[in-house]
């Protein structure tokens, strides 16, 4: 079994945490994305959507997508449930997943390709006013979980989750971008400093 990932990118940090949350270990490869690794052929016959990461199992199937290699993992290693154990804890991780990855990760991520130099890929559609319509979104985002988190420990209720995970990676991001939380998310800004603090949170 091999990951394959860019380290300093996101989806593959929410991997990561997620695997020390359950206290495994996959090997990794680095993929070389600046460099346009992960558009060759080698690469593309793992995921034609030429993303990372990449989970490939011993007989050498893949699994793509952040989340659907978290589910596997979730299988693999059912103690300490990151995606709920009851149908309502279920379905409240799943429902804040979605948000947190549409109005904050998503939000960051076309800021990035659209009001910043992205990955310096020369060709690339552009759109600067979209980039900056995002970066309000993520912003808007930011508030929204202030709002859910001054009533609840974590993101979806009273324990820690995958949510918490997408979370922390997106507002990381969003700062490495100069998105910051906004004043006045003192909810965010006390479940960050706690989550940040996680052993998982450097993986």
């Amino acid at each position: 079994m091999k990951l394959y990932e860019y380290e300093a990118f996101p989806h593959p940090r929410r991997v990561r945490m997620f695997l020390a949350e359950k206290g495994l270990d996959v090997p990794r490869v680095q993929v070389d994305v600046p460099a346009g690794e992960h558009r060759q052929p080698a690469f593309l016959a793992k995921n034609p959507d030429g993303a990372v990461p990449v989970l490939e199992l011993d007989g050498g199937e893949c699994i793509t997508e952040t989340t659907a290699i978290s589910r596997y993992f979730e299988e693999v290693q059912p103690k300490r449930p990151l995606f709920g154990e009851s149908p309502e804890s279920k379905a409240a991780i799943e429902m804040w997943q979605r948000r947190v990855e549409q109005s904050l990760m998503a939000a960051v991520g076309s800021y990035f390709h659209h009001a910043t130099e992205g990955l310096g890929d020369a060709g690339r559609y552009r759109n600067r006013d979209w980039g900056e319509k995002n970066r309000e979104t993520a912003l808007e985002g930011m508030r929204s979980l202030n709002e859910q988190l001054a009533g609840n420990t974590y993101v979806a209720g009273a324990d820690f989750s995958v949510a918490d995970i997408t979370a922390l990676c997106a507002l990381d991001f969003a700062k490495a971008l100069g998105i910051v939380i906004p004043e006045g998310c003192d909810s965010l800004r006390r479940w960050y400093e706690e989550v940040s603090a996680r052993p998982s949170a450097s993986a």
